[in-house]
């Protein structure tokens, strides 16, 4: 199931590749979907805004390991592109030793902070916040599960397998739906038992995905003398994750502080965007996966040093996202009412009409944070990922100033925070594309050569060269 994308049709290998990832993050988004109705319907709306909100937050700390991976993984696809064995086995060994060591300290830091998540969100201390603390108080010990299932399945994705990934996801979302239902409906367990069940099929997962990465991969399995690792390959795989964790951090740090914007409009609101969020999620959520899917197309040929290949992935890529963003945004548009109603009996009107309005604003404009997927692969791809935090800077930080700035005139108020949103995407897509523009002959400094074709086959090597001196 691994696969060469240095070779063969450039879109028939980059849309084989993805596939098999939207569908897995379908099936989670489903599972996050399900939760939410489960809740809502069984626990009610005061239930829902605290989950809702608690999930903001969880992707948030979610988002620092997924950096972490997503970063450790396009140095994993270089060294393949290069074919590096030696190379990759112990970037692999570098960065396991680096995350673990980071989701330990994330992890601790989540307990300790545990009551002062009320303040940075700005919670009220009522029921919904006890319900909140509650869910969290469970959730946080899943932080490590999410470690195992992004690392190797980044490592996975990086040498062209995007499929067992997936197989696991969809038993974890299968499991997880069935626990959910037992413990809230069947034990009464309430948000906790949403959060119980979340736990233990991340684990399932994660460990799962692990032994079998650890069976099917012998990089992965040191032999007796090659448990060391150099501090050079640390620094290496940190400077690419510690960027990308970066990136992502900061972009889900953006929403969390837009996530206590929203709470300070009160209830009706916060239960409408916890819902909102979720279908938004759902939404866009091909076109990232497959950022991160074309990321991996991209680092192979990097490694590899096909230019022409690269470019020709890049245009087809944007025609991809662009048209799937509009036809996603069409049906989000003329389907936002039905969407919400969902997750919101008829007779909340106020929570239905607040999620609409949501929805037809942001879910308009798709297609700029389509284009900015790509170019996050890009850059994290050719060994720039500073790149991608300034192109999250700039969005994220032109969403939360405007948002605090428009939400405060009363001619606009909540809709000043849904209109940040496109405005951030756009004026970083602007960006990311004039730059590469700039950029491009010293990214890609190599002759063409015919797309599908490699320029250099690397031979195996003792130790890797720097990833610069590869650039």
């Amino acid at each position: 199931m691994d696969r060469d994308l240095t070779r063969g049709p450039v879109m028939g290998s980059m849309l084989r590749f993805a596939v098999p990832m939207i569908l897995g993050n379908l099936l989670q988004q489903c599972y996050n979907v399900a939760d939410t109705l489960i809740v809502s319907w069984y626990l009610g709306p005061d239930a829902l805004a605290a989950v809702g909100s608690a999930f903001t937050l969880m992707t948030f700390l979610t988002s620092i390991l997924l950096g972490l991976c997503m970063g450790s993984g396009a140095v994993f696809s270089i060294r393949f592109g290069q074919r590096d064995e030696a190379g990759l086995a112990e970037s692999a060994r570098a960065s396991f030793l680096l995350i673990a060591v980071l989701t330990l300290v994330l992890t601790l830091g989540a307990f300790l902070c545990l009551d002062g998540i009320r303040l940075f969100l700005r919670v009220a201390d009522t029921d919904i916040w006890m319900l909140m603390r509650e869910y969290l108080a469970v959730i946080f010990w899943g932080i490590a599960a999410t470690f195992l299932y992004n690392y190797f399945a980044c490592y996975l994705r990086a040498l062209g397998n995007s499929v067992v990934p997936l197989l696991f996801l969809a038993l974890s979302a299968v499991l997880n739906i069935a626990l959910d239902l037992w413990f809230v409906v069947g034990l009464g367990r309430g948000v906790a038992g949403a959060a119980q069940a979340t736990v233990i099929a991340q684990y399932v997962s994660g460990v799962g995905l692990g032994v079998y990465a650890l069976g099917r991969c012998p990089q992965l399995r040191p032999r007796r003398g090659q448990w060391g690792v150099r501090w050079s390959s640390v620094k290496e795989i940190a400077g690419f994750s510690l960027l990308t964790c970066v990136q992502q951090s900061v972009m889900n740090l953006g929403i969390l502080m837009v996530q206590g914007l929203v709470n300070s409009f009160g209830d009706t609101v916060m239960a409408a965007f916890a819902a909102a969020v979720k279908i938004d999620a759902f939404a866009y959520l091909p076109v990232q996966d497959f950022g991160n899917a074309f990321s991996t197309f991209i680092a192979q040929n990097y490694g590899a040093r096909n230019r022409a290949r690269i470019r020709a992935g890049l245009r087809g890529a944007v025609l991809v996202s662009v048209g799937f963003s509009l036809a996603i945004s069409a049906l989000v548009w003329i389907f936002a009412r039905p969407l919400m109603a969902l997750f919101v009996s008829g007779s909340q009107e106020a929570i239905l009409q607040a999620g609409v309005g949501y929805l037809r604003v942001e879910g308009a404009f798709y297609c700029g944070i389509g284009c900015l997927f790509l170019l996050y692969g890009l850059y994290r791809a050719v060994g720039r990922p500073g790149m991608s935090v300034v192109l999250t800077v700039i969005s994220l930080g032109t969403r939360v100033a405007l948002a605090y700035l428009l939400s405060a005139i009363p001619a606009f108020g909540v809709y000043g925070i849904w209109w940040s949103v496109p405005i951030g995407w756009l004026l970083a897509d602007v960006t990311g594309f004039v730059c590469y523009r700039v950029m491009r002959q010293a990214i890609l400094p190599w002759p063409d050569s015919p797309a599908g074709e490699k320029t250099v086959d690397f031979p195996p090597r003792d130790g890797y060269d720097s990833l610069h001196q590869v650039s």
